[in-house]
């Protein structure tokens, strides 16, 4: 299956509304540098150096400019020109005149004009601005942004705005994006008091609080339980490691940029672990191993540390220190297809565990440059495929999209407002075995290198829990949530009865707690709902004297006079089956 062919009207709407854009800035500010302005999904942005900063207000006059000139009835010219000719043309644009020695000499030099405004590009574009819908867009936000990304270069303003084809479509995005505002798990992080970063002490390390721990703490108690039940072993690995370990995973080549510096000790340099597997290969090569050994499955929630660049640092989303539901499958070549297959297996078990069904898949073949031979890099797509299939999962072909050690499958999950989010991986490496010359014996006596696949279920269980924070809101299904039953006597008087089901709760393995504070009834309900907490059980005389309950469901739904011992089978049956 081959990918999707994007919009390309759409495309050619947002690429033109960004020129728009630059050319009303322009008009506000004549000496303003441009850099550069691509359609993105959903939208489009520019990035601009300006004589000053901006301020919300000043997309309104923004606005207002690029309205004029869409009404202006502008053709879109292209005009191919020699590369000094282009660079008279940006003789005061500093940014304009690099991205013109960037580009290769076989390439063309073109530049799109739309009535005074002309910038390097290369296309495409609507026939004219009369094709633009001046309802149909709206600038979005400001933010701060490297030239280039580096953050070595000068930080630039740039501006989102979004586009579509017509009203109607604008006002179902804005919805949207509201719902997303709503859920962001930042914000909801925040009000549920679940985690917090702390800039000062250290951007993208994450602090998890009590109700977070609890949640957190549930995820990874059925993670582990799963992994046992399906045949695989825990271990435990250090953080750090000397340099020596990551020159021979090939870390220090490759990936040395997005690692903390070394530190020293006892004349050694010691690197803070960005990935756990070569620490598993270090637990395999400790032993000789037969072919009767194999497979080994070993998992370990393993801390990593990865020095991501702090204008990419997002929430729970994008962090520098994070678990990754980590395990590595070693297997001989004759085991690859079981194994490729019950990783699948397991991995779609646990998404649709923690309630996604939408799941696609995305399988990246053999890049140009890659290590191993071709027929292991066959036998490998091959098993991906037939575990895809087998599965009867919709899935798209990435040719030479592999990394350059293995093919690998993306599963991507949709979740509650239809966005996509890449969770689970399972990845061949075949340069770890050769590096770290790992080896079993198989049937002939023979020293043969089995097969390496990296495998993680959630991706790590931060990115994890911001997906799944916004996907229900904070909502979390009772089976996860913080607190599961919120006891609420409605007078003093009833006090020893609540702490009796307090206990009770308690014994039977719940995570429950009591409001016995001299709050009304109903401000303690209200605090109940907005704690977003599956089951308040509200007691009174009728529930005293009964040894009932009244309970009432986060949705708003009411029961009375429900026997505790009933509640209780039908709350630990709602636990069990992961019910929403």
């Amino acid at each position: 299956m081959s990918k999707p062919v994007l919009d390309e009207k759409l495309h050619k709407i947002r690429h033109s509304m960004a020129h728009v854009m630059a050319e009303a800035v322009l008009q506000m500010f004549p000496d303003a540098q441009i850099a550069i302005g691509p359609s993105i999904e959903n939208g489009f942005y520019y990035d601009f150096d300006l004589p000053r900063t901006l301020v919300p207000d000043d997309l309104d006059e923004i606005t207002e400019r690029m309205k004029a000139i869409i009404v202006e009835d502008k053709p879109f010219e292209k005009n191919v020109v020699g590369r000094n000719e282009a660079k008279k043309r940006f003789e005061k644009q500093v940014y304009k005149q690099e991205l013109i020695d960037a580009i290769p000499e076989d390439e063309e030099v073109s530049l799109y004009s739309q009535g005074g405004f002309t910038d390097l590009c290369r296309g495409p574009h609507v026939d004219s601005t009369r094709e633009l819908n001046a309802d149909a867009f709206k600038l979005l936000s400001i933010a701060g942004a490297y030239w280039r990304g580096k953050e070595t270069n000068p930080m630039l303003t740039r501006i989102y705005g979004t586009a579509w084809k017509n009203p109607k479509e604008l006002r179902l995005y804005l919805k949207q994006l509201e719902d997303i505002e709503k859920r962001d798990h930042r914000k909801l992080g925040k009000e549920l008091d679940l985690f917090s970063l702390h800039e000062e002490a250290g951007p993208g390390l994450v602090y998890w609080h009590p109700k977070g721990s609890r949640i957190r703490l549930a995820i990874e108690d059925f993670w582990r339980d799963q992994h046992y039940k399906n045949g695989y072993e825990m271990v435990y690995t250090p953080h750090v490691g000397k340099s020596w370990l990551w020159e021979t995973s090939g870390h220090l080549d490759f990936y040395k940029e997005s690692m903390y510096p070394p530190m020293e000790m006892d004349k050694a340099d010691y690197y803070a672990k960005p990935m756990n597997c070569p620490f598993h290969i270090m637990i395999y090569n400790n032993s000789k191993h037969s072919y009767r050994d194999l497979p080994c499955r070993w998992a370990e929630l393993g801390t990593v540390y990865r020095y991501e660049k702090a204008g990419a640092l997002h929430g729970l989303l994008r962090v520098r220190g994070f678990t990754q539901d980590d395990a590595h499958l070693i297997c001989t070549p004759a085991q690859m297809n079981d194994e490729i297959l019950e990783v699948l297996r397991f991995s779609l078990f646990m998404l649709r565990s923690f309630g996604f069904q939408d799941i696609q898949a995305y399988l990246s073949t053999q890049p140009p440059k890659s290590v191993g031979n071709k027929e292991d890099w066959d036998s490998a797509i091959e098993a991906l495929r037939k575990a895809i299939e087998a599965e009867g999962l919709e899935y798209e072909i990435d040719e030479g999209g592999g990394a350059f050690y293995g093919p690998k499958i993306d599963l991507k999950i949709k979740d509650a407002l239809g966005r996509q989010w890449q969770l689970s991986t399972v990845q061949f490496d075949f340069n770890l075995p050769e590096r770290f010359d790992m080896v079993f014996v198989d049937r002939d006596g023979a020293e043969k290198r089995p097969f390496v696949i990296h495998r993680a279920l959630l991706g790590s269980i931060e990115r994890f829990f911001g997906v799944l924070l916004e996907h229900y809101a904070g909502a979390f299904p009772a089976w996860l949530a913080a607190e599961q039953v919120r006891i609420i006597p409605v007078a003093e008087s009833f006090f020893d009865y609540g702490e009796q089901m307090v206990r009770l709760f308690k014994a039977e393995g719940f995570r429950v707690a009591g409001d016995f504070s001299s709050d009304r009834l109903n401000a303690k309900i209200r605090n109940a709902q907005n704690e977003k907490i599956p089951y308040m059980l509200i007691l009174g005389e009728k529930e005293a004297d009964s040894r009932s309950v009244a309970i009432r469901h986060r949705s708003g739904k009411q029961e009375n006079g429900v026997p505790v011992e009933d509640f209780i089978i039908r709350l630990k049956e709602t636990i069990e089956n992961r019910e929403a």
